[in-house]
């Protein structure tokens, strides 16, 4: 207060208790207040009133910077940061005029798609949701990319969300048709578990003789023996650590141009595909 600096940093999310988001979320708030920040997290809700008052949240607490989570907060978080003149950082996306941190994600996704091919696999199949945030809309297309100029046939599954129920609907969409996919790339973790519980519960099919799954995330349940995911993994701590240099340099020098990292996931062998 005394040095007329606020220290209170805003991390802005859709639904901060979904998958990866969550873990995410905790990344961040640990590295802040290591930092000496004290982050408060928004939930944007979905409705328009949620909205609103998510907004008015932002403006009220003037926050030092304000860090914006992947999923769909929509843009009018984006502009209202950019108005009050708060270093913005966004996770995921990016957003002109603002440091960003994003995943490798055409990276992962021709992985898996090669891996696939590679191991003898040529029905494939790729499960997204209707919500179309960047980074699934990212994920999905250079998979598909990937696997049609390797000659292989690919169909897409789309769940409601990017959740295990959506996971549920997409994989049933898959399963009922009369050709079915022996391997699945699912653009996160939540969908594969979602998807693998069809697979054995209600198509009877075998995981991975019959059919091959890779994920997106590497949330904790991955490891869990029911799923035992192979996927690509995303490090909390490492894109939270990233976006607070972001952060902290544009603090020191607000006229700098937009910094950029980018993470690429790793990815984690497990049962459910080993290539």
């Amino acid at each position: 207060m005394l040095a007329n600096r606020s220290r209170l940093v805003g991390i802005v999310a859709t639904r901060p208790e979904l998958g990866f988001r969550a873990h995410l979320a905790a990344a961040l708030a640990k590295s802040l207040i290591k930092r000496g920040s004290i982050p408060i997290l928004i939930n944007t809700g979905q409705t328009e009133d949620e909205l609103l008052a998510a907004q008015k949240m932002l403006i009220g607490h003037r926050a030092e910077a304000i860090i914006i989570l992947s999923g769909s907060p929509p843009a009018s978080f984006f502009e209202l940061a950019q108005r009050n003149g708060q270093p913005l950082v966004v996770i995921g996306r990016s957003e002109p005029g603002a440091d960003h941190v994003r995943a490798g994600n055409s990276e992962a996704s021709r992985k898996a798609a090669t891996a696939f091919y590679e191991s003898g696999r040529r029905r494939l199949a790729v499960i997204g949701s209707n919500t179309g945030t960047p980074a699934i809309i990212e994920r999905e297309n250079a998979f598909l990319l990937a696997a049609g100029s390797l000659g292989a046939s690919v169909v897409v599954g789309r769940g409601g969300d990017s959740d295990y129920d959506g996971g549920v609907t997409a994989g049933r969409a898959l399963f009922s048709e009369k050709i079915k996919p022996d391997a699945v790339f699912c653009v996160n973790d939540q969908l594969a578990f979602g998807l693998m519980d069809v697979v054995r519960l209600e198509a009877r099919l075998r995981i991975p003789e019959d059919v091959a799954v890779i994920g997106f995330d590497d949330v904790p349940e991955s490891a869990w023996l029911s799923y035992q995911l192979t996927t690509f993994r995303q490090d909390p701590l490492t894109m939270a650590l990233r976006a607070v240099e972001l952060m902290e340099r544009r603090l020191e020098n607000p006229d700098a141009p937009p910094g950029y990292e980018r993470v690429i996931p790793e990815l984690i062998i497990r049962q459910s595909f080993e290539p």
